[in-house]
């Protein structure tokens, strides 16, 4: 339900109450949905080299992604049961990641692309799906 001004402790646009100091910031873990808990987590240990921290067999695996955890598990009920939200992983040489990637089988679906000019830097992507048909990409910023 969206915020209404004229409420007493909202700021116009319903971001925070008045004088709380208090905002979100830090994404720590991100769930990632998968249908087969073993292939998804072969895919994102194997394929992409993440680090896996731990694993709950027929129930969720862990990697760790610089910091922020990444929970690969099997949806909990209807409403969890759909695509994620698509996972932008920052790297340094995009043309290095991208045929890393290719030659451990990741299937891309956009080849490096320029996305846009930033003025002190062009942003590139490429896209690619997982095992579970989930979007993935990698993204760098590439100083001009």
């Amino acid at each position: 339900m969206a915020a209404n001004a004229d409420e007493p402790g909202t700021k116009e646009g319903g971001a925070e109450p008045e004088g709380s100091g208090f905002a979100l910031s830090r994404i720590r873990q991100i769930a990632q949905p998968v249908h087969d808990l073993e292939r998804g987590t072969a895919f994102y240990r194997d394929r992409l080299g993440m680090d896996l921290l731990f694993s709950v067999p027929g129930q969720f695996s862990f990697f760790d992604c610089d910091g922020t955890w990444l929970m690969v598990a099997l949806p909990e009920g209807e409403g969890q049961d759909h695509p994620g939200s698509i996972l932008y992983f920052e790297v340094d040489d995009l043309q290095v990641a991208y045929e890393s990637l290719r030659s451990r089988g990741v299937e891309f679906v956009e080849s490096p692309h320029r996305v846009a000019d930033m003025g002190d830097y062009e942003l590139w992507m490429a896209f690619f799906r997982d095992s579970e048909g989930n979007t993935l990409a990698l993204r760098a910023e590439v100083t001009k």
